[in-house]
This record gives C-alpha cells, structure tokens and sequence, in this order.
C-alpha cells in the first residue's frame, strides 16, 4: 500500500454537485471569505507549514458545513468490519517489518498477507455464492425484473465513474 493509497483513506469527499445551486454557492463564497478574513493577521514569521496548515483546515471546515459529505457508494457489499480489522492487522505487521527488517518480521507479514488474502476470497465467494443463489431463486418463481437487475450487475461489473467539472464554475 504505497503513500498515495495511504493519503486516499484520510480524505473527506465533500458534496461538490450541490455547488449548482445559486445559494449554496454563495453561502460556501461566504464561509470561505469570513474564514480567510482571519488569515490577514498572519505573519510573515510564521513557519509555512503551520500557515499551509491552517489554510487547508479553514478550506474543509468551510466545504463542510457548506457543502456536506458526500456519502460514498459501497461497491464490494462483503467487506465488513471484519474485514477492516485484518486490514489493520496487516498494516501493523507491514509498518513492523519496515521498523526492523528481520527474517522474523518477514515471515509474520507473509503470514498476515496470506491470512488477509484467504479471508478476503472466502469472504467475495460467499457473496458471490449468495448472489448466485439469489438469482436461481429468482429464476424459479419467475421474478424476471430482480433476475435481469441481478444478471447485469454480473455482466456489467466494475464501471469507474467519470467526475468532470466543466459545469463548474464559482465566481
């Protein structure tokens, strides 16, 4: 899991569409100005990063309370809790290894890794097996509608969506 990765967990996703609307716009106009109202005062002995800091706070605690989260769409519905927790697992086993690279700290990464990886595939092949069983039910009672929805999720699958902001613009 590079840095990249690492960073992508960290960040808000703030409802940016809801921008279209004239008063929200204006209201996020509003917030962001009153905050960088308080920027004015900064001096110029102040350390970069603790200005670049306070910019980047005063920017998301506008976006917000303007704008609101945007809720993320849950693609993989087998990743649970559980789930997240061998993630941790493996995270504290991989930054173990990278404080002291022994031959010890090696083996017990692999094992986690593998550990991780077997119970991520039982994990998507119950899924799979139930969505499987779902169809087949749909199927015999000749529910078509649920059948076909069920059918072009498979056929379908991963679709990465395309954000462009063309539309957008503040002024």
């Amino acid at each position: 899991m590079g840095k990249d990765s690492a960073q992508r967990f960290d960040r808000q996703r703030f409802n940016l569409r809801i921008l279209i609307e004239s008063e929200v716009r204006e209201q996020y106009q509003i917030e962001i100005t009153h905050r960088f109202a308080a920027l004015e005062n900064v001096n110029d002995d102040e350390d970069v990063n603790m200005t670049w800091e306070n910019i980047k706070e005063y920017i998301q605690t506008s976006a917000k309370e303007s704008l609101g989260l945007h809720e993320l769409k849950q693609n993989k519905t087998w990743f649970d809790v559980e789930c997240l927790g061998f993630l941790d697992q493996r995270k504290r086993a991989k930054m173990q290894w990278m404080q002291n690279p022994s031959q010890s700290n090696v083996d017990i990464l692999s094992n986690v890794r593998r550990e991780v990886s077997r119970h991520f595939w039982d994990k998507m092949r119950a899924y799979l097996r139930a969505k499987f069983e779902e169809l087949e039910t749909n199927n015999k009672i000749q529910n078509i509608r649920d059948l076909y929805r069920g059918n072009n999720d498979f056929k379908k699958g991963y679709q990465p969506r395309c954000n462009t902001m063309s539309w957008l613009s503040i002024s």
